[in-house]
C-alpha cells in the first residue's frame, strides 16, 4: 500500500502517551519501511527534569536538540537505494514545541535562535500525522505504560503541550497534516481502526490540516 502512496517521509506526532511509537512501528512493520524512533530513554536529564523541572529544563532541551538533530540528519539525508520510505515517531520541530513550554523567556530566546540555524538542514515530512488525544485518556495511557518518571505529569503540563502543537500546526500552512481524533481510537486492539489509518495514509492531500475521526 505504501508503494501507492505519494509520501516518502511520513512522521507521526502527538502529546505524551498518544501512541506515536506504537503506530509508527506497526506501519513500518507492515509496509517494510525504514523506521525512526526517538531515543529518549538514553537521555539522563529526563528523569531529573520530572523531579526538578526548573533546574533541568535547559540542559534537557539542549540535549534533545542535539540528539534529535543527529539522529534525523543521519537517517534523512543518507539515501537508501533499496528502501527510501521512512516512518518516524517525531519531527524535529518537537524540540521547539517542548522548549516553548519548558523554558523561561530568556532561555527560549537563545534556544530559538539555535533551533532556527540548524533546522534548515533537515527536510520536513511529506505527510504529518497528528494523534489528537484527550488529556484524560493520555493520563490513562501514561499510567498504563508504567514509566516511573512520567507518573506525576501534571494535567496542565499536558494541556500546554497540546496547545503548543496546535499553534505549530496552524502556523505552518505549508505542511500536509492528517489530524486523527483519537478520543475513541484503539488502533492496537481494533484492527479495523488501524486499517482505516493505513487507508487514510494512501490518499493524496493538499497543504493544510485534514481532520478525521475513525469509525468505532
Amino acid at each position: 500500500m505504501l508503494n501507492q502512496s505519494p509520501y516518502t517521509y511520513i512522521a507521526i506526532e502527538g502529546n505524551i502517551g498518544a501512541g506515536k511509537s506504537t503506530l509508527a512501528s506497526m506501519l513500518s512493520r507492515d509496509w517494510k519501511t525504514r523506521l525512526i524512533l526517538e531515543e529518549f530513554e538514553d537521555n539522563s536529564f529526563l528523569p531529573k527534569f520530572y523531579q526538578d523541572a526548573r533546574r533541568f529544563a535547559f540542559p534537557l532541551e539542549m540535549s534533545f536538540l542535539a540528539a534529535r538533530f543527529n539522529q534525523l540528519k543521519n537517517q534523512l539525508t543518507e539515501p537508501d537505494l533499496f528502501n527510501n520510505k521512512i516512518i518516524s515517531d517525531y519531527i524535529f520541530a518537537k524540540c521547539l514545541l517542548f522548549s516553548k513550554v519548558n523554558l523561561d523567556e530568556d532561555e527560549f530566546g537563545l534556544y530559538f535562535k539555535l533551533f532556527n540555524i540548524i533546522q534548515l538542514q533537515l527536510p520536513k515530512p511529506d505527510l504529518l500525522i497528528y494523534l489528537h488525544t484527550p488529556i484524560e485518556k493520555l493520563q490513562l495511557q501514561i499510567a498504563k505504560r508504567g514509566r516511573v518518571y512520567e507518573q506525576n505529569i501534571d494535567h496542565l503540563y499536558l494541556e500546554n503541550l497540546q496547545q503548543s502543537y496546535f499553534d505549530y500546526l496552524h502556523a505552518n500552512a505549508d505542511l500536509k497534516v492528517l489530524l486523527i481524533d483519537c478520543s475513541n481510537t484503539d488502533f492496537v486492539g481494533k484492527p479495523h481502526q488501524y486499517n482505516q489509518i493505513k487507508s487514510l495514509l494512501c490518499r493524496p492531500y493538499t497543504a493544510g490540516i485534514h481532520t478525521f475521526k475513525l469509525l468505532d
